[in-house]
């Protein structure tokens, strides 16, 4: 039986096999921009993985586990977020000169970054049906789309610990985005003002959208400042589309209460 070794464990060999330009002669530039992505993805698998985790704890009432959860889900975001700094060392006439292999290649067909907004409540029958030909992505998609989001789970466990959430949220269509609801918001003011631990899971929730917000943010600028206002790859209208998906909260109700509390 072959010795794992830190390489065979990592399947480094692999791993450095993937990084294959289209560039054609290859652009020094196309090896950061594959790169950047993959590490992405990657990071978008172990944010699923978290939540899932999160989600898990929060069912079986256990929020002093999810908290730990989110922390890390917040590192990570952090981490997404610097990592743009690196991308953008890249000049726009330095992404121009392998652009056009790219084809329709392009981040809005990200699967994965895609579940990340279904778990978090941002649902979209349309963007489930932009998977269809690919089995497996489109598969995961749907179980994403037909669970309750973290926000559904989160407010039953909310429930759980007394407070009177509406039977319409409760029974709400779980393949329907999260939007504001007032008794919700009734419910966490009572939260906030006379209970510590949960009122910190709600801070810490309030973290993650604002992360997200602020990853989206930085996105657009990294962006504009590679393509300025050219039509994205694929044929998106690139900035123009990114722009409309900015300061949308995840978790609408947490902002809400903040006017009142």
């Amino acid at each position: 039986m072959q010795e794992l070794t830190y390489g065979s464990y990592l399947k480094i060999d692999e791993l450095l096999s993937l990084q294959r330009p289209k560039s054609e002669p290859e652009e020094h530039d196309e090896t950061l921009f594959i790169i950047i992505h993959q590490i992405y993805e990657l990071w978008f698998k172990q944010v699923l993985h978290e939540i899932d985790e999160l989600v898990e704890h929060l069912d079986d009432d256990r929020p002093a586990l999810s908290g730990h959860q989110l922390q890390r889900v917040l590192k990570i975001l952090k981490t997404m977020i610097t990592q743009l700094d690196v991308l953008e060392t890249m000049t726009p006439l330095e992404f121009e000169s392998f652009r056009r292999f790219l084809a329709n290649a392009s981040g809005f067909q990200s699967a994965q970054f895609r579940e990340v907004e279904f778990v978090l409540g941002q649902k979209s029958s349309a963007h489930l049906e932009r998977f269809v030909d690919n089995p497996r992505e489109h598969a995961n998609l749907k179980r994403r789309f037909e669970r309750p989001c973290l926000w559904d789970s989160f407010i039953s466990y909310v429930c759980r610990q007394g407070y009177d959430i509406p039977d319409e949220f409760l029974e709400r269509q779980v393949t329907a985005p999260t939007e504001p609801s007032t008794g919700v918001q009734a419910a966490l003011i009572e939260v906030y003002r006379g209970d510590p631990p949960l009122m910190r899971l709600c801070e810490a929730l309030t973290d993650l959208d604002e992360g997200m917000q602020e990853w989206r943010y930085r996105h657009v600028m990294m962006v504009q400042r590679t393509i300025g206002g050219k039509v994205g790859t694929g044929g998106s209208s690139g900035v123009e589309y990114l722009r409309s998906t900015l300061f949308r909260p995840v978790f609408p109700d947490l902002w809400a209460i903040r006017a009142v509390l």
